[in-house]
């Protein structure tokens, strides 16, 4: 049974928000970072955005902050991830990942969902 399953992404307009979830497991979602990444074709897997409800912690990487806003839903072991002000390079697959360590790096992460496309246009 897979742990994280990511949904939300879609087709947008430069300058349009979309707002992806990942389902995540009472216990990850308690317990571990949950990570957001993105893969966009011919690139390396790289971080986007960081939460973790047991420490209370949030985190963007630069080219994100101030346009997207993560966030958790206790009661539904969901987090979400608010993208705003689109830009044709945010267009990626965007994956979350559940991990032991607050780490940036795809490689400390084990558990990972499925992906969900978004793309932007201009």
């Amino acid at each position: 049974e897979a742990q994280l399953v990511e949904s939300g992404g879609g087709l947008v307009q430069a300058g349009g928000s979309l707002k992806l979830s990942c389902k995540t497991s009472r216990r990850l979602f308690d317990d571990y970072v949950i990570g957001w990444f993105r893969q966009a074709p011919g690139k390396a897997r790289e971080g986007v955005s960081f939460f973790s409800k047991k420490a209370g912690s949030v985190y963007y990487v630069d080219s994100v902050k101030g346009r997207f806003a993560i966030s958790g839903d206790n009661a539904k072991s969901t987090v979400y991830l608010q993208m705003s002000n689109l830009k044709r390079e945010d267009t990626a697959v965007y994956y979350c990942a559940a991990s032991t360590l607050w780490a940036m790096d795809p490689q400390y992460y084990d558990s990972w969902g499925q992906g969900t496309r978004v793309t932007v246009s201009s």
